[in-house]
């Protein structure tokens, strides 16, 4: 595919099941309940899921699970048939009225203005896990977390690997490595069943490390170079490696990388994106010789290669800005590199 034209278009690619998830979902038991189903990824991946269990003809409930401040996103959900109920899930009434499922997938997280609000960074993160566990404990559960957990390292390194010690930096770090010692806690005295998914860094056409880099050289604005490398993954290959996890929820819990391939340089990417758009990118500041990098090779090796590949996402995302299509207007602050989010 040449380009992508369309919110829809979009939509659709960023739910596209692989054969592996319809596998996978197809040979679980029950219905899905995804937790935080209104972010960025959740509505996609919850449709996904839904599109899975369809092609498998399986008749199987996707339910999405968030504030959804606004009635359009669940609306949307609800056309394509993932059922969607708006929860304070920090309210214990309102999360133990939830309907039980056999399958859960959280994805609950605060990470920018956590440096401003610390005590509701480390409630969401760190505390709410917990009465997850509780209400949740005959289920398998796939969680999200982050590769901040494990710090900086060198860039000749290719990345953290999953047995390597966490080493975070800054509250949102610290609170993430919580989240999953709190799943871990759970999973080993009740037995339930968990995969944990440390994410770095999906993207889409609307948002993403390299939407950031994009968006600036289009409005010929600075590139901050200091955090000199990064991972991306083309979100639709994120949802399916996260959804297969769902088989390998394990007690103590399963721990997985997701993460691009390849290892992007930021400058490299920005003089892409100038040749892409006709502009010169600007540069600020010097190449660092650590960054926040991890290493997706299990990931690759147990749920597959990921279809898209980094060139053709930076193509995409190039046609995509430079016509004015619509954008989160949610930067990764990638680049930050003390942790303070």
């Amino acid at each position: 595919m040449d380009e992508i034209t369309s919110v829809e278009q979009l939509e659709e690619m960023i739910s596209r099941p692989t054969p592996g998830v319809v596998e996978t979902l197809a040979a679980l038991d029950g219905d899905l309940i995804v937790l935080g189903c209104g972010g960025k990824m959740g509505p996609s991946l919850a449709r996904m899921a839904k599109r899975a269990f369809e092609e498998a003809g399986k008749n199987r409930r996707v339910i999405g699970v968030d504030l959804f401040p606004s009635p359009e996103q669940s609306n949307k959900l609800e056309q394509v048939g993932v059922e969607t109920i708006k929860c304070d899930l920090l309210d214990e009434t309102q999360l133990n009225s939830l309907p039980d499922a056999p399958n859960v997938v959280y994805m609950v997280g605060m990470k920018f203005g956590s440096s401003e609000n610390q005590a509701l960074t480390w409630a969401l993160n760190a505390y709410l896990p917990g009465q997850v566990c509780r209400k949740f404990s005959n289920s398998r559960i796939t969680a999200f977390s982050t590769g901040n957990v494990y710090g900086l390292v060198p860039v000749w390194s290719g990345g953290s690997v999953e047995t390597d010690e966490p080493k975070p930096e800054g509250e949102y770090a610290w609170s993430a490595l919580a989240r999953e010692r709190v799943f871990e806690h759970f999973s080993r005295s009740c037995g339930t069943p968990v995969s944990i998914v440390r994410l770095n860094y999906s993207n889409e056409l609307r948002y993403g490390v390299l939407v950031d880099i994009a968006q600036k050289v289009w409005a010929g604005e600075p590139v901050d170079v200091t955090m000199g490398t990064a991972n991306v993954i083309w979100q639709a290959d994120a949802n399916a490696m996260a959804l297969q996890t769902l088989a390998k929820a394990s007690s103590p819990p399963f721990v997985v990388n997701i993460a691009g391939p390849e290892i992007i340089s930021v400058r490299r990417t920005a003089e892409l994106f100038g040749e892409l758009m006709g502009r010169r990118p600007i540069f600020t500041g010097a190449e660092a010789p650590d960054a926040l990098l991890s290493n997706g090779q299990l990931g690759h090796k147990l749920f597959g290669y990921p279809r898209v590949p980094v060139r053709r996402l930076i193509e995409w995302i190039a046609a995509w800005i430079m016509s004015g299509g619509e954008t989160l207007g949610k930067p990764t602050h990638f680049e930050t590199r003390d942790g303070k989010f």
